[in-house]
């Protein structure tokens, strides 16, 4: 029950004050032995919980996306494998997976997305953590622009679709190799970049290293970091600064 209808129940007469604090006490999070929900993290963040499904076993899992749906009505799951989505399948029959950016969600239908996220990649081979982000921003109700395969080998290419990235609220710009994407992408437009190293490249990469040192050093203004191949977490960043620019207050 969300806060709201608490708050109007207790004012119709139709709930006790304390039936009303034990009802906000268990949104605070919901206690299942091996995993504690965070029940109340949409009235303090304005996101749901999210589920990291690598690692987790089935009956852990499947678990878990019984509660989340029947406290939401939807789930968003990252890093999930074939056989997990088959397992929540058996049980949510309208579940969706991504093999590319390894998502499982159970979403409502009809959902409005506003405002509007460019998400662009240097490379095809970036299109996996690409897609996390966009993926998750659009579940978390924004409007996505995918510009991939724009790297600076071709800078041409980026060049033919900077109407596109220059409209945009936000900018995500995902780059493995030396990850300059995001740099130059930081000089052309007049929004916020959040840039995602990724693990794409050869030996001298490190493993996503080398980009993430690019984009943590690069000389453009403007532009975010986060961790190597968290395209979820650019995603939800992305989210929140398009909300505030919708809401005037960006």
């Amino acid at each position: 029950m969300e806060i709201q209808d608490i708050l109007r129940q207790v004012k119709e007469g139709t709930l006790s004050v304390k039936e009303a604090e034990g009802l906000l006490n268990m949104g605070s999070y919901e206690e299942m032995g091996y995993a504690k929900l965070d029940t109340g993290r949409r009235e303090r963040t304005g996101f749901a919980e999210v589920v990291f499904c690598s690692g987790k076993a089935d009956s852990h899992l499947l678990s878990i996306y019984e509660r989340l749906y029947e406290k939401e009505g939807e789930v968003f799951g990252t890093r999930a494998s074939n056989e997990q989505y088959e397992l929540v399948k058996a049980r949510f029959p309208q579940t969706v997976y991504d093999p590319v950016s390894r998502i499982l969600k159970i979403e409502k239908e009809g959902k409005p997305r506003t405002g509007g996220v460019a998400v662009c990649t240097a490379g095809t081979a970036d299109i996996p953590v690409a897609e996390e982000a966009a993926q998750t921003a659009e579940f978390f109700g924004t409007y996505v622009e995918r510009v991939y395969d724009v790297g600076v080998s071709g800078i041409h290419r980026l060049l033919s679709r900077l109407d596109v990235i220059q409209r945009a609220n936000c900018v995500v710009a995902v780059a493995g190799m030396e990850g300059a994407l995001a740099s130059v992408i930081g000089g052309l437009v007049s929004r916020p970049v959040i840039a995602v190293p990724t693990s794409v490249g050869y030996g001298a990469n490190l493993h996503g290293l080398s980009a993430l040192l690019t984009m943590i050093n690069s000389c453009a203004n403007g532009i975010a970091v986060v961790n190597i191949d968290n395209g979820y977490g650019a995603g939800y960043l992305a989210t929140q600064m398009n909300r505030l620019a919708e809401q005037g207050g960006a």
